[in-house]
């Protein structure tokens, strides 16, 4: 993270503060274990990529895209079996900005994964993330019931989930996805509406998808799809940050209604994000007071609140909710720092303590550099 050292020689208090909200709340660098193998030698996304604009995206497929459905707030482009370069059914979907965040492709009879021994071999080192037993009616097999099982990999930003059925010797591809991250929950082979997408035509002696598979979301669909889309745009998953439609999306979120008190806290405090970055404080506040009301004592929420608490200039508030935070978390670190640099002012000794502190904690941290320097130049200011 950039830290101009002009403007802490300035006033480094001023300064930080945005900084501190930024990095306790903007897109936080996730720690995930070692991503399992992700290499494949079929290609379904050929010409078209993640995060694509839907003009590009129709320039390239437009002549076979001949389907089009409504999907939420967005679209589904379809690209029909006997039009695929894949020979699957293709989907597209885009969201209501026109871009490009998921897309499933669908092999009703099976797709035989003998002659693509890269992705067989990924798919050995993976484990599964769901096995279940699926009938499908026109399944290119001998049995049209297998046990079954979705594998799940990916990238730095993007999930690949495969649906595969069939014994070891002769595994079936039935469905594949591709979503960036933040829309992986509503790219699930295991969703209802895409295992339906196998069901097939009743012929004599077939067997049909078995009565009641596949998840079915509690939360409605439209404030899902408004969350993840205001997560894509605030964590700059397709592009640069745009906190404009970020507000936007986590504004229609909220009022779709989340039924899960957990989410609907949550949404408000990326909305109060959303505003504090635009420079919108009294809407950040509110918004963040409002989440801490659905879900009291959580730290980040009440860091970020101090955070703009400062900025207002309200400062016996942002002391308030610093210390609010680092008792609910003693080894939250950026609270730490906010809360030295809030108490200067009034506790100086406070203020030392609460630096050192924070550097034993940030210690070998890189991404805290910046940070720990300006510490330790407080600490030698306070100690003269």
């Amino acid at each position: 993270m950039f830290i101009d050292r002009a403007c802490f020689q300035r006033g480094g208090i001023g300064c930080l503060l945005l900084v501190s909200l930024v990095a306790a709340c903007g897109p936080k660098t996730v720690i995930r274990p070692p991503l399992p193998p992700s290499a494949s030698d079929l290609t379904l996304l050929k010409s078209t990529t993640l995060c694509e604009h839907k003009a590009d995206f129709l320039r390239t497929h437009g002549v076979r895209a001949s389907l089009s459905h409504r999907w939420g707030s967005g679209q589904e482009v379809v690209i029909p079996q006997e039009s695929s370069e894949s020979r699957g059914n293709e989907s597209y979907f885009f969201d209501e900005d026109n871009v490009l965040v998921g897309a499933l492709f669908t092999f009703p009879q099976g797709l035989d994964l003998r002659p693509y021994p890269v992705l067989r071999d990924t798919l050995s080192r993976l484990r599964p993330v769901l096995e279940f037993y699926l009938a499908v009616a026109q399944l290119d097999t001998r049995s049209n019931f297998d046990t079954s099982a979705i594998y799940e990999t990916g990238d730095e930003k993007s999930t690949t989930q495969y649906l595969v059925t069939g014994p070891p010797s002769r595994p079936m591809l039935l469905q594949a996805s591709f979503a960036i991250d933040p829309y992986a929950r509503l790219f699930s082979p295991y969703r209802r509406e895409f295992l339906n997408r196998l069901r097939v035509a009743r012929e004599e002696g077939s067997v049909q998808l078995l009565e009641g598979q596949g998840s079915e979301d509690k939360e409605p669909f439209l404030s899902l799809q408004q969350f993840a889309r205001g997560q894509t745009a605030q964590l700059a998953y397709c592009g640069p940050k745009n906190y404009d439609v970020a507000a936007d999306a986590y504004q229609k979120a909220i009022a779709s209604g989340f039924r899960n008190k957990v989410l609907l806290a949550e949404a408000h405090h990326k909305l109060g994000l959303s505003w504090a970055a635009k420079g919108q404080l009294e809407q950040a506040k509110a918004e963040l007071m409002q989440s801490l009301a659905i879900r009291p004592n959580v730290p980040e929420v009440l860091n970020n609140l101090g955070t703009v608490h400062s900025r207002l200039g309200e400062k016996m508030a942002a002391l308030q909710a610093f210390e609010r935070a680092v008792v609910l978390r003693p080894n939250y670190a950026v609270a730490r720092f906010n809360l030295a640099e809030a108490s200067e002012e009034s506790n100086p000794r406070r203020a030392l303590a609460e630096y050192e502190t924070f550097l034993a904690l940030a210690e070998g941290n890189p991404e805290e550099a910046a940070r720990a320097a300006y510490a330790r130049e407080r600490i030698k200011a306070l100690k003269q």
